[in-house]
């Protein structure tokens, strides 16, 4: 595997974590109340900052051969 694929699936998992980040959030601000939205809202923002440097990694590294 060529390190252009491997960074092409390394940004599909930072998308993903993005995309979970944002579905969760919504989940626990509309449907969940008490201490499970407040742990829910936590992993939320867990991938959230996760997806965040994972595409700014892929981002900043520059092209590749």
């Amino acid at each position: 595997m060529s390190i252009s694929m491997l960074m092409m699936y390394i940004s599909f998992v930072g998308m993903f974590l993005l995309i979970l980040a944002m579905g969760l959030i919504v989940w626990s601000r509309t449907k969940l109340r008490g201490w499970f939205s407040g742990i829910i809202t936590f992993l939320a923002y867990l991938c959230l900052i996760s997806g965040a440097l994972i595409i700014l990694y892929v981002t900043f590294s520059g092209p590749t051969r």
